[in-house]
């Protein structure tokens, strides 16, 4: 595990499905492999359209702090190369499923290819490798306190970032006392 370069990635986005018309605000990405940062992306998306309130009170994205910012066929590219130019990797992130989401649903809309990447959710990993007796529940921030990281979670894509790749590190410490060690182990593990 220590050979896989990891691409943990967290967006902010204007609402919760890009089904429903709601856009990416913000990108932050850290690669990190064998615990050294190699890369940091970060950047905010001007989704062309007012944020919701309940999203400024989330995040504390404003309207006012997108107005310059590029737009998501701007940044797409740029984030495609970022992934890209590192070697072996697997994408993190916590409830993947939703940042993957919004990620495929730009790369339709620019008519690009989405990369079949390997993708390790963080959320996927915490169920299997801590018993729910000794946790309240699998979200950042609990899983921030359970580790006592450094960096805490506050809706802001790279601080959200930084928090799980410290939580993914203490994930994989834990995967040894299963016997996980590779990279192949991990995925007959998570099947």
């Amino acid at each position: 595990m220590a050979q896989v370069t990891f691409i943990v990635l967290d967006l902010e986005t204007t609402g919760a499905s890009p089904q429903q018309g709601c856009g990416i605000t913000e990108i932050g990405a850290i690669a990190v492999r064998g615990g050294e940062v190699l890369g940091e992306f970060s950047t905010f998306v001007n989704p062309q359209v007012p944020l919701p309130d309940y999203i400024v009170n989330l995040t504390g994205i404003t309207d006012e702090m997108l107005v310059g910012a590029p737009l998501i066929d701007e940044v797409f590219p740029e984030f495609i190369k970022f992934i890209d130019r590192h070697e072996d990797i697997h994408l993190v992130a916590h409830n993947a499923p939703f940042d993957l989401g919004f990620l495929k649903a730009a790369a339709a809309s620019l008519a690009i290819e989405w990369p079949k990447y390997e993708v390790i959710d963080t959320v996927k990993l915490a169920r299997r490798v801590i018993d729910r007796s000794e946790i309240l529940n699998y979200k950042l921030g609990t899983l921030s306190q359970f580790f006592d990281t450094q960096a805490l979670p506050n809706h802001r894509a790279l601080d959200d970032v930084k928090t799980t790749v410290e939580v993914l590190h203490r994930l994989i410490e834990r995967l040894a006392g299963f016997k996980v060690f590779s990279v192949s182990e991990f995925k007959k593990f998570m099947r």
